[in-house]
């Protein structure tokens, strides 16, 4: 009775050490995947969720610091600004054409799930010519 109203004191003041370090690697520009990466290697906390009860992504919403697009979504795009700028010299690459076109579908199908889930504006809308600018 004693060592567990002892660990979840630790674990108390643990998670608001935690969640202060979220807050200050957010603030430099990580991502929630790369905060949880350094947080397992170099704090050695396994599972955010465990510690804190919350996830990392609910941590930054609550805080108001998690970005307008979801991590999933804007690392689609910026590969396919990628490929995009790749075939502007390549034009012949009939392969990047093809995954550019199988990107870009995946894109267009996770904005409709992130629409559904009031994730994204109604509104939001995928444009290759504007999408250098959302992932700059």
């Amino acid at each position: 009775w004693y060592q567990r109203r002892v660990r979840e004191a630790v674990v108390s003041t643990q998670s608001t050490g935690v969640k202060e370090t979220i807050y200050k690697l957010s603030k430099k520009g990580l991502t929630p995947s790369q905060i949880g990466v350094i947080l397992r290697d170099s704090h050695g906390v396994n599972q955010i969720k465990h510690l804190t009860g919350t996830k990392i992504l609910r941590i930054l919403r609550a805080k108001g610091l998690a970005s307008k697009i979801p991590e999933d979504l804007y690392h689609l795009i910026k590969k396919a600004v990628a490929i995009r700028k790749h075939l502007e010299k390549n034009r012949q690459d009939k392969d990047s054409k093809y995954r550019l076109i199988l990107i870009e579908s995946r894109v267009h199908k996770l904005a409709r799930y992130y629409k559904r889930k009031s994730v994204l504006p109604p509104n939001w809308k995928y444009e290759s010519s504007t999408a250098s600018a959302l992932v700059a």
